[in-house]
């Protein structure tokens, strides 16, 4: 078992519990009844916009909807006749959100791809970067992003990336010439982008990079500690890099007493639990926010253009483990495989707290507030930050993952209108400033494609609304608890999804698994 970890690790993908050799299901056709539309007109009444921008609320707006797009915003309101109406009075209406960081590929985890595409649904995400949805020769990332597209499925809007080497049958790419060739590649079967993860020759990752921005894909970087020797944040930044994803490379930029990490005598990369317990100490060799070091790389950073999507929950687990292995959602939503994978494990990526201590947290909660410091201090001088979950990973189930995020880019010190920006607008631009033009989604405009979420309480004032299984409070009328919020429904096309009905539809899927695993047991 141990060998077979390492051998994964060693090419750069991920650790698995089983053989490599088994493959996702394929993604049913959009059963009848599961989103209702596109309609000829559709009319949604009376809502408070938040329209993605950055400008404030407005309300009430009613917004007509022309098949897939926004023909008209009426401030104020106004009746009109319509094919189908939603009444939204009282209720919150956003664009659609972007995750421009997803994963869907995992046969060991959650063998059908719907059930994270519902979940990504039923929390008002209606447009995934996959970095990558799968890996290797039996990727279907493109037949998924065109049955998407087409909403022959149910499915937010799919970007596809895929890792330098993956998926053709050429092997790795070991030179400039072999990078450039193997992007056009990609170009030509479709997908949108390039995802590093240890690339460590600058010559071919700037070969990539380059042939990727003449090609209009885009291009974004898990900098792991294999490569970053080579190109941290700030060398791949100057090699063309779009957007930094994670925390990798960047305090690798900035060491203070050295100008490698200085690895303690027993570290091992390839124990998980030795790699991530180091990885909070990394902090503890750079300076101080506000240093001149600190302020020279941000003002870097802020005058490449680069996009940081931090993704700060996926780690989120390692400061509080315990918090996380019993979130309110895995019982109903999050399958059972899936708890077997995300429990400590030699094997399974991400499962690394086979011994997580106190100490760790504290470490871990550390790190947190200088990435946070990074992150704020970016944004504030002008950077563009995105949000994306990462999710099936470390406890971190689909959708609801993609929430916890919003709350973690606030405690990083977003206000909440930039954490709405950073969710719809800036995800769009990220991942369409290398198409070049003003992205069809990420803002509620006349003419933008109808990707909405209707919510009925004010995420403003409170994010926790959002997630799936909504927020307690106390009644102070009745002195009881009640339950509010959670999406109400999530436009994607023009299609009505409802976002309910779609929880409801992972539940029983979640429910049959456990069925299914105890009678295997019982056997």
């Amino acid at each position: 078992m141990l060998r077979k970890f390492v051998a994964v690790c060693a090419a750069g993908l991920f650790a698995v519990s089983q053989p490599v050799l088994a493959q996702m299901e394929r993604v049913p056709d959009r059963a009848p009844g599961e989103g209702e539309g596109p309609y000829a007109t559709l009319l949604i009444q009376g809502a408070t916009m938040i329209d993605g921008t950055g400008a404030p609320p407005e309300g009430p707006v009613d917004i007509l909807i022309e098949g897939n797009r926004i023909s008209r915003i009426m401030r104020g309101g106004g009746d009109m006749p319509a094919d189908r109406k939603i009444d939204a009075r009282g209720m919150y209406v956003l664009p659609g959100f972007v995750d421009v960081h997803g994963h869907n590929g995992d046969p060991q985890k959650a063998p059908q791809p719907s059930y994270g595409f519902k979940l990504w649904l039923a929390h008002g995400v209606t447009s995934v970067r996959g970095v990558g949805f799968g890996f290797g020769p039996n990727d279907r990332s493109i037949d998924q992003k065109r049955r998407s597209a087409a909403n022959t499925i149910t499915a937010p809007r799919l970007f596809a990336y895929a890792v330098p080497g993956d998926i053709w049958p050429n092997g790795p790419v070991r030179n400039p010439a072999q990078g450039r060739e193997w992007v056009r590649w990609i170009k030509a079967r479709g997908y949108d982008g390039v995802k590093f993860f240890n690339m460590e020759d600058p010559a071919t990752f700037a070969a990539i990079n380059d042939e990727a921005e003449k090609q209009g894909l885009g291009t974004v970087a898990h900098l792991g500690q294999r490569g970053v020797a080579q190109v941290n944040a700030r060398k791949a930044i100057e090699l063309g890099l779009d957007g930094v994803t994670h925390f990798y490379g960047h305090f690798e930029s900035l060491l203070d007493q050295s100008r490698l990490p200085q690895y303690p005598t027993d570290y091992n990369y390839l124990d998980e639990q030795s790699r991530f317990a180091w990885v909070a100490r990394l902090a503890d060799q750079v300076g101080d926010p506000g240093s001149e070091e600190w302020d020279e790389y941000i003002q870097f950073m802020v005058d490449s253009g680069v996009t940081l999507s931090p993704t700060f929950n996926i780690y989120s687990a390692s400061r509080d483990v315990m918090k996380a292995r019993n979130l309110e959602w895995h019982e109903q939503y999050t399958l059972p495989q899936l708890m077997r994978f995300y429990s400590p494990s030699l094997t399974n990526h991400g499962s690394y707290y086979h011994d997580w201590t106190s100490e760790d947290e504290v470490a871990w909660r550390n790190f947190y507030r200088k990435w946070f410091d990074l992150t704020r201090e970016f944004k504030d001088r002008g950077g563009r930050v995105t949000a994306g979950s990462d999710p099936g990973y470390i406890y971190q189930t689909w959708g609801f993952a993609y929430i916890g995020e919003l709350e973690m880019l606030r405690e990083a010190g977003l206000t909440p209108l930039e954490v709405i920006q950073a969710a719809t607008i800036n995800g769009a631009r990220e991942i369409y400033d290398p198409k070049g033009g003003e992205p069809p989604i990420g803002s509620i405009k006349e003419g933008k494609l109808a990707d909405l979420v209707i919510v009925p309480e004010n995420p403003l004032a409170n994010l926790k609304v959002l997630y799936g299984t909504g927020h307690t409070r106390l009644n102070r009328s009745s002195n009881s608890l009640e339950t509010v919020g959670g999406v109400r429904w999530t436009i994607k096309d023009g299609i009505v999804f409802d976002a309910p009905k779609l929880l409801e539809s992972v539940a029983q899927m979640v429910e049959a698994e456990k069925l299914r695993h105890n009678a295997i047991a019982a056997e």
